[in-house]
């Protein structure tokens, strides 16, 4: 009997999130493990050198971290359920939600989940398995996570506006999952994967942001049940039939980007900007690791804005990997497609895209390295 895959993950882990619905949908025997479980502490993270999830290992061994290479792994294995449309416009707005969502989401993400710790704490606690005793490990975990709330841009000034573009995302996205159970069509996409982490994990499961989501955007709940689903699960919209014919892409998706560029657009140049300033001082080796202890995230900070507040946000490596990964798909568009694609993200605000740099990350070893031409 083949051995199951092992997904070692928590519950309310936005990264987690995606590597699951993943594997669900994929078809592919797995079984989830909780980070908490002495093997995960004895046997993977001395082969990755640090504690992060999600970590996924198969059934041969092998260690793959970060949800993204957990998805591309299994792909590369074959998969009754690709999450890569074939057409080349839907792909590269497949990238760009993933994006989005691994990157545009995580000051939203983080302070609707620790800015109202006064009133969902007991979900929280419940969540991390906090015990109750001051020197509990496990409140010190949570107490790191808030500490990360200045570096990602939460302050009382940005705050409001946090919660207006949470509330716009949610119009938008209200917008078009009301006709369509996916973004790309009938079927889940890179681009749902990538946004469902922080849209489940954080904002469709702490009490506060959830609420909000099911008062205001019902349908956008209804897709977190979907891409949980071992299924499809569309008997509300059985008309939807795999990607949208065409290539199409929807007046709603476009209208998406556009929310996405007032979200991240400007921080997106500004941290692009300053990883390449650091590449070229740094003139780094291939292969080198781009921080010096491997659990080390943010290289520096920059001065940026946040819907027109300046402001000044931490700096992850992490980012340029992710973007990467966006201008391959970019790239590969040609004639009336780039046309389309370069018009879009000039007037969304995210023209950072696509334009000229020598610095680039990539993932070895489970850890964020400089690669070299």
């Amino acid at each position: 009997m083949t051995r199951p895959y092992i997904l070692y993950g928590l519950p309310h882990s936005l990264y987690t999130g995606p590597a699951r619905a993943y594997l669900r949908k994929s078809g592919v025997a797995f079984v989830e493990r909780s980070a908490r479980e002495p093997e995960f502490r004895q046997q993977v993270m001395p082969a990755i050198g640090r504690s992060i999830i999600p970590v996924l290992v198969t059934p041969e061994g092998q260690i793959v971290q970060d949800s993204v290479d957990i998805i591309d792994h299994v792909e590369a294995a074959g998969t009754a359920l690709s999450a890569y449309p074939d057409r080349p416009r839907q792909l590269f707005l497949a990238h760009l939600f993933q994006l989005f969502g691994s990157q545009g989401l995580l000051r939203a993400a983080m302070h609707y989940r620790w800015s109202y710790y006064d009133v969902q704490g007991a979900f929280l606690d419940h969540a991390f398995g906090v015990s109750g005793a001051d020197d509990d490990p496990s409140r010190g975990a949570m107490r790191k996570m808030q500490s990360y709330l200045p570096g990602l841009g939460v302050r009382p000034d940005t705050i409001p506006l946090i919660e207006q573009g949470y509330h716009g995302l949610l119009a938008a996205l209200e917008a078009h999952l009301s006709v369509h159970p996916y973004l790309l069509g009938g079927r889940p996409s890179l681009g749902d994967y990538g946004l469902f982490g922080p849209l489940f994990a954080h904002l469709g499961r702490d009490p506060v942001p959830s609420g909000i989501m099911k008062r205001q955007a019902p349908s956008v709940f209804r897709w977190i049940e979907r891409l949980h689903a071992p299924d499809l699960d569309i008997p509300d919209m059985p008309a939807a039939d795999g990607w949208l014919a065409g290539d199409a892409v929807p007046e709603t998706l476009e209208a998406l980007v556009v929310e996405m560029g007032a979200e991240m657009g400007a921080e997106l140049a500004d941290k692009l900007a300053w990883l390449e300033d650091h590449y070229q001082r740094l003139a780094p080796a291939d292969g080198e690791p781009v921080s010096a202890k491997p659990h080390q995230r943010t290289l520096g900070v920059t001065p940026s804005r946040y819907r027109g507040v300046p402001d000044e946000v931490g700096v992850q490596p992490y980012l340029l990997y992710m973007v990467q990964r966006t201008e391959t798909a970019l790239g590969a568009l040609a004639g009336a497609d780039r046309t389309w694609a370069d018009a879009m993200l000039a007037r969304s605000g995210l023209g950072a895209l696509g334009q000229p740099r020598q610095a680039r990350v990539d993932r070895r070893n489970h850890i964020e390295v400089w690669a070299r031409p």
